[in-house]
């Protein structure tokens, strides 16, 4: 067995080898058929256009060797790559913020310590990408700068991509459009939307949000690392990617699809939490197991188990606990 996975990632000593030699070896049926299907439609619409079709295939899943293309047209970073040739090497070569520098250097080793790909003694080290990239960005977009969290994303777009400005321009599709104000010092989107996941489970899982709120616990302490990372370290790598599929192509409202879909799946679980730290611990254990490593069967889940989520009651819910979050200063 590899002790390193396809995207570089060392598994820990206690990685279930067996359960997943099993879901892959039926996994890898599909991929062969999605890989087939989606080779195909890139031949005869090779812009992308938003379809049903499209929106179908994305759900089942990109293949890997179509991932970044994909990526970059459905989250308008190609485009915005195209309109503005030479920008993010200008970027690299004008003056520097000494103190963003710093903090971006500081995070480069504390970046996927366990993924062979981002060693210093990695040939190529894909450190020095992710430092262009971040500080790239941090020029671009002086508002955001550089924010803890940034690094993990910025990382799993160039495992992906292979490709420094592609994962800058793609960067900026998460924070700049699809993520509301995750990323800025305030971070007002990032704790409006942990609001957000809190009024939807009261609507969803009522009685996972009494026992939260009979607690006193908060939201932000058992999801907030859901939301800044995207899942990234809390879910399988393979998993995560095909969140992400769906992220770039349908918003922001796909995080809380997967987050009410652990709630859901694991409500029970939860409910035999007997106090504070017990139920955080609970929220820890829900993110592991064989309904996320499974992912085609997860990300299944994840458009039927929540039941009708708009867009427009999410944004209805992020106005009230946005003006609530205000008052409270």
């Amino acid at each position: 067995f590899c002790r390193v996975d396809p995207y570089g990632f060392e598994r820990p000593d206690d990685f279930d080898y067996a359960s997943y030699e099993a879901f892959f070896s039926r996994y890898l049926v599909v991929l062969t058929r999605r890989a087939i299907k989606w080779s195909k439609l890139l031949k005869k619409e090779n812009n992308l256009q938003k379809s049903l079709k499209v929106k179908r295939y994305i759900r089942k899943g990109i293949p890997n060797e179509h991932r970044a293309l994909v990526w970059m047209v459905v989250s308008g970073a190609q485009t915005n790559m195209e309109q503005n040739p030479g920008y993010y090497h200008r970027l690299l070569e004008g003056e520097k913020n000494a103190m963003l520098v710093e903090a971006i250097k500081t995070d480069m080793n504390r970046t996927f310590p366990n993924n062979v790909k981002f060693r210093r003694s990695a040939d190529p080290c894909l450190q020095h990408t992710l430092y262009n990239v971040l500080v790239a960005y941090g020029h671009h977009n002086k508002a955001v700068g550089y924010c803890q969290g940034m690094n993990f994303i910025a990382g799993y777009l160039i495992l992906i991509t292979k490709n420094g400005e592609e994962s800058f321009w793609l960067l900026d599709a998460l924070i700049g459009r699809i993520l509301p104000d995750y990323y800025s010092p305030s971070m007002l989107g990032l704790k409006t939307d942990q609001e957000v996941l809190g009024e939807l489970v009261k609507m969803k899982v009522p009685a996972v949000a009494e026992l939260m709120e009979s607690h006193g616990v908060m939201w932000t302490l058992v999801v907030s690392r859901w939301f800044i990372c995207l899942f990234i370290d809390i879910l399988p790598v393979e998993t995560v990617l095909r969140i992400w599929d769906c992220l770039f192509y349908e918003g922001s409202k796909i995080i809380f699809r997967v987050a009410l879909t652990l709630i859901k799946q694991h409500q029970a679980f939860i409910l035999e939490g007997t106090d504070f730290p017990d139920i955080c611990d609970k929220f820890k254990e829900i993110t592991k197991g064989t309904l996320v490593t499974e992912c085609h069967s997860f990300m299944q889940k994840i458009f039927t188990d929540p039941g009708t989520l708009s867009m427009a009651t999410i944004n209805k819910l992020r106005e009230t606990c946005r003006e609530k979050l205000l008052s409270q200063g």
